[in-house]
């Protein structure tokens, strides 16, 4: 596993360390032939017109893994969410990264801190109940700065 995450867990605490893929742009190609068939968490940007990127989607996914999921979700074809998130896919360049895990409760804990630090307003998500505090690191081969 290249890009992936660890955990190591000190008096209660989860420690994650997050090492994401390099930043690539969407292609339905280079997603068949580069992302593994595993699963993983995922983020996936759009650039704007002044050429930042804004988050479009963080997720996870079991089933199916991250080459289908990551595919599905920016392909404009397959999208079977909104006319807004569609016409973003259809007009905008879009942006992907990965970090394969096996573990649905790690999953759950690292989705849960990236929901609560982008999207403090969003408690739809929640983690796995096994840690009192979540920590997590990240690092990747570029460096991303995004715009919410």
């Amino acid at each position: 596993m290249d890009y992936g995450i660890t955990m190591t867990e000190k008096n209660g605490d989860a420690y994650y360390s997050v090492k994401w893929s390099p930043l690539a742009k969407a292609d339905r190609h280079d997603i068949i032939t580069k992302v593994p068939s595993v699963a993983g968490v995922y983020e996936i940007y759009w650039m704007d017109d002044n050429n930042r990127l804004r988050m479009f989607v963080v997720g996870k996914t079991d089933y199916g893994g991250l080459r289908s999921e990551i595919r599905r979700i920016t392909d404009p074809e397959l999208c079977l969410t909104d006319e807004k998130a569609r016409k973003i896919l259809e007009e905008r360049e879009i942006w992907y990264r990965y970090a394969e895990t096996n573990s649905s409760k790690i999953m759950a804990d690292v989705i849960w801190f990236f929901m609560r630090t982008y999207f403090p307003e969003n408690t739809s998500v929640s983690h796995s109940g096994r840690y009192e505090n979540i920590f997590l690191k990240e690092s990747a081969p570029d460096k991303l700065f995004w715009v919410p």
